[in-house]
């Protein structure tokens, strides 16, 4: 039976500019024939793993890095190696799996792998030193090239196989020279849009010179930034089967996994343009739902966009529009085991619809007994 953990937050933040486009305004999309503000999944996937990091929800073994710089790291963990030496020897290995690097020593793109696979990189190219400069005497042009016997590069591709790095399985990978090292994503994130209509607001600035002459009374630097203030609706699905499988079955990682998404979902916060707005807001609502079917994004409670009143907030409202879209979606499409968790601040979700919890981290322990008793027990 399918498995998937949802996720809705209706999320508020003071004036911003979390996520900018080419031109350094906030990025923006149409829904519902009107304006709305967006901050696009990317972007808050990033948000949710350095907030996994920050909080250190996860072990460093169990986490991922994106990064061109897969060469000086190996060289790091080689660092009872002559530098100069083993970045001749990591670029043999690489090549030897079809990574190439470029003249800076770069990969060519952006690699997403686990930590135990550059531990474990790092530990097959010192087991197999020698042997990364041989004699091209009798190797073909392809295989002087590369500057090692082609054994070492299937083991170099065989243990790229996601090394339980959590980040990895969440959200997967795609390597264009390594395609059988693919990984597709456990976890789906939709662009968090606003469930109300948006104008957008711009900042005149001045700074002045504080070392200016007496008669040097206008300002040192003028400008303008744009920015918004939007209730969001932020969505995001787990497929629990599919996490397990991709941190290749280790349930108690796998449990561990879905809290810790939990925890940093709800804490996750864009870094754009924080030191000038500061817009560090929290949720009002968390909703965790368990589904038996199929997922259900509930951005359509909102095609009709919510409008502002004197008497109660945007968020609140939006949280009213949300449970009552979902109840009557819910009476279509859903299982009758489906099974809701809240954090509401705002107090508009109906306390028949989903166990109350008191905090986010009794969320988090909640949601993790629910996925629990919802995957198979191993040997089971």
């Amino acid at each position: 039976m399918s498995l998937f953990l949802e996720f809705h937050l209706i999320q508020n933040f003071a004036p911003s500019n979390l996520n900018r486009d080419d031109t350094g305004a906030p990025k923006d999309a149409l829904f519902g024939g009107q304006r709305r503000a967006r901050v696009s999944s990317q972007c808050f996937k990033r948000a949710v793993r350095l907030a996994t990091g920050g909080l250190e929800l996860l072990p460093d073994a169990n986490r991922a890095v994106r990064t061109k710089k897969l060469r000086d790291l190996l060289v790091g963990k080689l660092a009872h190696r002559e530098a100069e030496e083993a970045k001749a020897k990591i670029e043999a290995a690489l090549a030897s799996a079809g990574l190439k690097l470029k003249d800076d020593g770069k990969t060519e793109y952006l690699l997403f792998l686990g930590e135990g696979e550059i531990a474990a990189l790092a530990t097959l190219i010192d087991q197999h030193w020698d042997e990364l400069v041989v004699s091209t005497e009798k190797r073909s042009k392809k295989e002087a090239k590369a500057g090692v016997a082609p054994e070492i590069g299937k083991k170099v591709k065989a243990l790229m196989d996601g090394g339980k790095a959590v980040d990895v399985a969440l959200f997967g990978r795609m390597l264009a020279d390594l395609p059988q090292v693919n990984q597709d994503a456990a976890c789906q994130v939709a662009h968090a849009i606003s469930t109300h209509r948006v104008e957008r607001e711009f900042d005149y600035f001045t700074a002045v010179d504080d070392k200016g002459d007496e008669d040097e009374t206008g300002a040192g630097m003028i400008g303008q930034v744009e920015f918004n203030s939007a209730t969001f609706y932020r969505y995001a699905v787990l497929d629990l089967h599919k996490l397990l499988a991709n941190l290749q079955a280790d349930r108690e990682l796998a449990l561990s996994s879905v809290a810790a998404l939990t925890l940093a979902l709800a804490r996750a916060v864009p870094s754009g343009k924080q030191n000038s707005f500061a817009a560090h807001n929290p949720p009002e609502f968390v909703g965790v739902c368990l589904r038996h079917v199929a997922p259900m994004n509930l951005a359509n409670a909102f095609e009709k966009p919510v409008a502002p009143r004197r008497d109660e907030s945007l968020s609140a409202q939006s949280v009213r529009e949300l449970a009552g879209y979902e109840a009557k979606l819910a009476a279509v499409y859903a299982a009758p085991q489906d099974q809701w968790l809240t954090l509401d601040l705002s107090g508009q979700w109906p306390k028949e619809r989903g166990a109350a919890q008191p905090s986010l981290q009794a969320l988090a322990d909640s949601v993790r007994e629910l996925a629990a008793q919802a995957l198979p027990a191993q040997g089971a």
